[in-house]
């Protein structure tokens, strides 16, 4: 097979010349799915609600768009103008049903401090539409569904953000928002970091080897397997989602340390005279079966990934086993080429200090045969407190925090939290009559009261029952008749209707699936920026309030039995935005053991069928799972909370980890073929494959560092948390692994080379 590839070198990089730009076109199909739906499973029991919320109401979307003006209640009257002018701008676009703002429904009569109901109603939507001092306004933007509107969300979001940024301090907050700048930063990091780490691992590869071709060899198999893996997927039917951004990077690091190792045992052999064209013949041989496996190895490492019910990490394992596969394939059709084609970027030279590195080698053998024990208690106390650590493991549910602090999304975050009120947004749905009347109206308050005194932390419960309680020229309470109360708020529904139909819309409808059963709505605002402990305390206090709201009147007649039998669908129901992202990360937390211990399956059975031995497919795991627990384990020892990249970190890092203990596995057992005792094997194997294990996780550590500089956290995290695994897995594989293979490996073995 290796001389097939050498002969006809011509044809297989014409070939993959070919493929790239047939990948090109097709690749450029691939686009973001920005959804929040598809964080979750399709029967996830958050998910159903938050579904039929957007269902019923039209859309759960809100953006918040807020700007300070201490003349909004000037009795002049220019600061209400100025948020009418703004309110009547925002709702002309395409993208937004409706704008709820201080000024409806009674207009420039909200400014007037002798007018009762203008009192009334800024004493209801304060926290909402403006603040307790009245200097900041508020505009609660309610949008239509993105498959409805015409428009992208990502351009509703813009054009709201620039008509807000005409006024001084002018800035938007809402989950929607969160959502389109996350994967507008995922978006933009995908390419710049993409290149910036094949510059970067191209650039460390000239200074290091002299060569240019090498270069070129690490650059092209990277962009083929890249536009490769962007094909397949497009042609798939997969989209992008939030951790795309780290499929370049990945990509490029796979590829980056496959060519490390060819050019290590390409130049040992053209050290020893070989030409070129044997040269590579002999190191294709060598190389064959560890370059395999190890793609074969990382791609079921991120395959175990598929196992997680949250959308974008399962379809990143998809996307990562097919990117690592395909690097074998870029491999075979380019590097015969251009390796062989030409005489320019002459051979790779060796690495300045490389010969205090082989010393250095020797003595970390030379220690491995000294202190055994010291290494083997070493271990077993790291591994102790890895897991003392993973179980103190805590969540980041504050979306803001994926976001650098300084992101225009925080900074308007930190505004509206500390001048406005809380900014995270989330809903009760209750069942409700088709015509709204004093009973029901009584019963909504007595529920919003209720929540005011059992639930503080919520900093405001506001529903149509309180914009009709407000906005009633005369008290409702005050009126001696049930009849002339659901006179005034007839009246009062039906100046709704005619002045804000889209808000009405937005706080009570039919359920378009169950014509004759409406819903109502009450908006709850609480603080976004708060722990996840707090914030599912605050949430399970307001389920239990919420589901003791009894109405009757939609059971089947009959008796409380009937009502008590009535379908889960016509009972209160707590979800949103809110509800959705504080849970979100347990799931992952929860799919990140299963993910690792079946990539520690997957893998071992993979090393079993590389290597044919259980004790050396069981001995591999041993120095690549420790590292990724202990990584694990000071997360948690630590206080670092974990978000989006943090938890995908084990079973892709053992995937890329546990490469290099196949390498060194290999020629361990090729080393004994030859006839060397274990001592001999073992100092060999680490001159030779340790040489270019080190190589090969420098290059891995530079390109996974290169996501430190992305705009998006958990990204960041990522980038940080696998480069500290695979530094611990290059110690794992120097001094665990070889003292591992001492003890279980007699003086006489004979192992068959591979």
């Amino acid at each position: 097979m290796i001389e097939l590839l050498v002969r006809f070198r011509v044809a297989t990089l014409i070939l993959g010349v070919c493929l790239l730009g047939v990948s090109l076109v097709i690749g450029q199909s691939l686009h973001f799915d920005r959804s929040i739906d598809n964080m979750f499973a399709p029967g996830d029991r958050l998910l159903t609600p938050y579904l039929k919320l957007k269902e019923i109401f039209g859309g759960n979307e809100v953006i918040l768009a807020v700007y300070p003006d201490p003349q909004l209640f000037a009795e002049d009257g220019v600061g209400i103008d100025r948020l009418i002018a703004m309110r009547t701008e925002i709702t002309a676009l395409a993208g937004v049903r409706d704008v709820l703002s201080i000024d409806r429904p009674i207009g420039r009569d909200i400014v007037n401090s002798d007018n009762n109901r203008a009192l009334k109603l800024r004493d209801a939507f304060v926290g909402l539409t403006h603040n307790a001092a009245g200097d900041i306004a508020a505009l609660v933007c309610i949008l239509i569904p993105e498959s409805e509107a015409g428009v992208t969300r990502t351009e509703v979001i813009d054009q709201i953000r620039k008509i807000v940024a005409t006024q001084p301090g002018g800035m938007i907050t809402g989950e929607p928002v969160m959502v389109v700048d996350g994967f507008r930063y995922v978006e933009d990091d995908g390419a710049r970091l993409g290149w910036a780490t094949s510059l970067l691992l191209g650039l460390v590869i000239l200074v290091a080897f002299r060569s240019i071709r090498w270069v070129i060899v690490a650059i092209a198999v990277v962009q083929l397997t890249l536009w490769l893996t962007q094909a397949s997927l497009a042609v798939s039917g997969f989209q992008l989602s939030m951790v795309s951004s780290m499929l370049t990077a990945i990509v490029t690091v796979i590829g980056v340390a496959t060519v490390t190792h060819v050019l290590i045992r390409f130049r040992e052999f053209r050290a020893a005279g070989l030409e070129a064209e044997p040269a590579l013949i002999e190191t294709g041989k060598l190389l064959a079966a560890p370059i395999f496996w190890a793609c074969a190895t990382d791609a079921v490492g991120f395959s175990a990934l598929m196992v997680t019910k949250v959308g974008p990490v399962h379809d990143f394992g998809v996307m990562m086993a097919v990117g690592a596969l395909m690097v074998i394939v870029s491999v075979c059709l380019l590097v015969p080429g251009i390796i062989l084609i030409g005489n320019f970027g002459g051979d790779a030279g060796r690495i300045w200090g490389e010969g205090k590195l082989d010393g250095g080698l020797d003595l970390t053998m030379h220690w491995v045969k000294r202190h055994p024990v010291l290494i083997a208690v070493f271990s077993i106390i790291m591994l102790g407190a890895a897991i003392v650590g993973s179980i103190n493991l805590e969540v980041e549910s504050d979306f803001t925090k994926n976001f650098r602090e300084g992101a225009p999304i925080v900074v308007a975050y930190d505004y509206v939290e500390d001048n406005l009120g809380g900014a995270g947004v989330w809903d009760i749905m209750l069942p409700a009559p088709e015509t709204i009347d004093w009973p029901y109206i009584s019963k909504v308050n007595a529920l919003e009261e209720r929540l005011r005194q059992e639930a503080p932390e919520l900093t405001q419960t506001l529903s149509l029952a309180d914009a009709i309680m407000a906005g009633s020229p005369l008290p409702l309470e005050a009126m001696r008749f049930d009849f002339l109360r659901n006179r005034a708020i007839k009246i009062g529904m039906g100046a709704f209707q005619t002045e804000m139909p889209g808000i009405l819309a937005a706080l009570h409808a039919e359920d378009p699936d169950n014509p004759g059963q409406y819903w109502f709505r009450i908006m709850l605002l609480s603080h976004e920026r708060r722990d996840s402990s707090d914030k599912k305390e605050l949430i399970a206090k307001v389920e239990q309030i919420a589901s003791e709201f009894q109405y009757p009147e939609i059971a089947t007649e009959g008796s409380a039995e009937a009502a008590a039998d009535a379908p889960a669908k016509q009972k209160p129901q707590v979800t949103g935005f809110f509800v959705l992202l504080t849970f979100l990360i347990d799931s992952l937390i929860a799919d990140q053991w299963r993910a690792f211990l079946l990539a520690i399956g997957g893998i071992a059975l993979m090393m079993l069928a590389a290597l044919r031995d259980v004790r050396y497919a069981l001995l591999a795991l041993v120095p690549n799972v420790l590292p990724v627990l202990v990584v694990t384990g000071c997360i948690g020892l630590f206080g670092v909370k974990i978000n989006m990249g943090a938890a995908m970190i084990a079973a892709v890092s053992l995937g890329l980890s546990v490469d290099s203990s196949l390498h060194y596995i290999i020629g361990f057992q090729r080393a004994l073929a030859k006839g060397l005792n274990v001592s001999a094997a073992l100092t060999e194997v680490q001159q030779s494959v340790g040489r270019a294990l080190i190589f090969a996780t420098i290059a891995l550590i530079l390109g996974f560092s290169v996501l430190c500089f992305s705009n998006f956290i958990p990204t960041v995290y990522f980038g940080v948390l696998v480069s500290l695994t695979m530094l611990g897995g290059l110690f794992g594989n120097l001094i665990l692994l070889p003292l591992l293979l001492r003890w279980t490996t007699g003086e006489k073995s004979e192992i068959a080379a591979d």
